[in-house]
């Protein structure tokens, strides 16, 4: 009686041993362009770049859209089983769990054009007001400028708020990746000579998706999700996918 029993014992370890296998559970929010927003072909690239490594390990996934803040907790909560993507941070890590790395990026200082700023002199910041997306984990030296009541911090849900607020004169700068302060500047529909990037960047910071510590199965996502991405990255399917969002929102620019 003993053989049978050990068969079905085998077979039962050869089946999906994680009901997560089936469908994924992902939550992002909006106003992150180019990375994450519902308005962008596939909902930014980062969102496409997520969903593809997940598809290279047969897992597939349904993505929700939430306020950044309600996205973390709902995930933290057990709602959703991922959520992206966010930079790594003490406070996070007590919580979550970070993947490999989607993407590098690099943070500048965004500011009226009369305005100069530079990140090599953030004393010059001292007195102003922030724009800073609500759930976006601020640089270190800024958020202890906050602590410090050095700087007051306006926290919209996202990125393209704060750009209307930079050119009503509302809030005196926002912080944020070049290409995604850019491209939230230009929502605007005002000249870009209005505005100013520093040429200085804070540090450079990677994105991740990130999977709560007590999640079941959190070793377990976060193996198929880096796996799924490294194949991702290893043939010419990640290049592809970026071509393609680039060709797609250029289409959808020219509408």
């Amino acid at each position: 009686m003993r053989t049978p029993l050990l068969w079905v014992l085998i077979i039962s370890l050869c089946q999906p041993a994680l009901s997560w296998a089936e469908r994924l559970r992902l939550v992002t929010g909006d106003g992150y362009a180019p990375f994450t927003g519902q308005a962008l072909p596939g909902g930014g690239i980062l969102s496409q770049v997520v969903q593809a490594a997940l598809r290279q390990r047969q897992v597939d996934s349904e993505l929700d859209w939430r306020p950044w803040n309600r996205g973390l907790l709902m995930t933290l909560n057990g709602a959703y089983d991922a959520t992206f993507p966010y930079v790594r941070s003490a406070e996070l890590e007590k919580d979550y769990h970070y993947s490999e790395p989607l993407l590098v990026v690099r943070q500048h200082i965004f500011s009226r054009s009369d305005e100069v700023y530079e990140v090599d002199d953030l004393p010059a910041l001292a007195g102003k007001k922030l724009c800073y997306p609500l759930g976006w984990q601020l640089p270190v030296a800024i958020q202890g400028m906050v602590e410090q009541g050095l700087l007051t911090r306006h926290a919209p849900i996202g990125l393209n708020e704060c750009a209307r607020l930079l050119l009503l004169g509302r809030d005196d700068f926002f912080i944020a990746n070049g290409p995604i302060g850019e491209v939230a500047l230009s929502l605007t529909e005002q000249p870009f000579a209005q505005f100013r990037r520093s040429q200085s960047a804070f540090a450079q910071t990677t994105l991740h998706v990130i999977v709560p510590r007590r999640h079941p199965h959190a070793h377990r996502v976060l193996q198929r999700f880096n796996e799924g991405l490294a194949l991702l990255r290893d043939g010419s399917e990640y290049q592809r996918l970026i071509e393609h969002y680039l060709r797609q929102r250029d289409g959808q620019a020219s509408r």
